[in-house]
């Protein structure tokens, strides 16, 4: 449930946790409707540019460099030598430009059912779109379920899913099935990395059933790794690996420590320190020592 725009606010509730996140807005400069969702633009006093999607925070121009990051390379320091990289969802294109920050990265493609989200992105957060025209980009605008299940056989070393919440559109991107297709089209040492939600809000409902999937679907190791993330529900929010004959949490530390390209928020001990959990998340994943 949203309330735009009351008393200059743009206010997103959340019934079900009893919470609310706000943000003082100037004005909403932009708004369109695609077949499948709404996309809302606002101009924010404090967060810059903020896009809106069905009422629900996607991304601003302050914050959103901690989910990219986050969602990108934790996954591709944690694989050995990472060069067929896809992303299912991401049309903001800020994951696509993490991705290729790394010069490894042979093709990444990004698989988004909605031009749209895409072409506001570059209208409003062009600085997201700044590797769109990188040789080694290849942008679709498709049913990405569809596109993992057609993928070739180990034709993929990392699957970033980056999808919005578990409803819609997105629905059937948190399903068995696509793991499986996903796990088939992993390379041996493979990883899949789901965006898997509020550790405060779903560890028991959406991040435990992450993990029972992806170990049906032929995981080998899984692990979630937490972050804060300021415009989504609670604050705080997850990615979840899952590895193809791989351990989920290691990853080449030296690398990231030496990485050759500029970060915002990730870096060798972010991942290391993301790699631990607390404890009522360990119980209810069943993680003993």
């Amino acid at each position: 449930m949203t309330h735009p725009l009351a008393d200059g606010w743009f206010t997103e509730v959340f019934d079900q946790e009893g919470s609310a996140f706000s943000l003082k807005v100037k004005a909403k400069i932009d708004s369109a409707q695609s077949e499948f969702q709404t996309i809302d633009i606002y101009d924010t006093e404090t967060f810059g540019k903020l896009m809106v999607i069905d009422g629900c925070t996607m991304v601003s121009t302050r914050e959103n460099f901690v989910y990219h990051e986050m969602m990108s390379h934790v996954a591709l320091f944690t694989h050995p030598n990472p060069k067929r990289v896809a992303i299912i969802g991401g049309g903001d294109c800020g994951t696509l430009r993490e991705v290729l920050k790394h010069p490894g990265v042979e093709q990444a493609t990004q698989v988004d059912i909605d031009e749209l989200v895409t072409r506001m992105s570059e209208k409003h957060f062009p600085e997201l779109c700044e590797s769109n025209n990188d040789p080694r980009a290849n942008i679709l605008f498709a049913d990405g379920i569809q596109w993992v299940k057609d993928c070739a056989p180990e034709s993929l070393d990392i699957i970033i899913i980056d999808s919005t919440d578990p409803v819609g559109p997105a629905e059937g991107l948190f399903a068995v099935d696509f793991y499986k297709d996903c796990f088939k089209a992993l390379a041996p040492n493979g990883i899949v990395v789901q965006q898997s939600e509020s550790p405060l809000f779903h560890t028991e409902s959406i991040i435990k059933k992450i993990h029972e999937d992806m170990a049906v679907a032929g995981a080998s190791s899984s692990h979630t790794v937490p972050f804060p993330q300021v415009i989504y529900p609670s604050g705080w929010w997850s990615c979840t690996l899952a590895s193809k004959g791989g351990d989920a949490t290691s990853f080449r530390i030296e690398d990231a420590a030496n990485k050759a390209f500029r970060t915002e928020y990730y870096n060798a001990e972010i991942h290391a320190a993301g790699l631990a959990l607390p404890e009522f998340m360990r119980r209810a994943l069943g993680i003993s020592d």
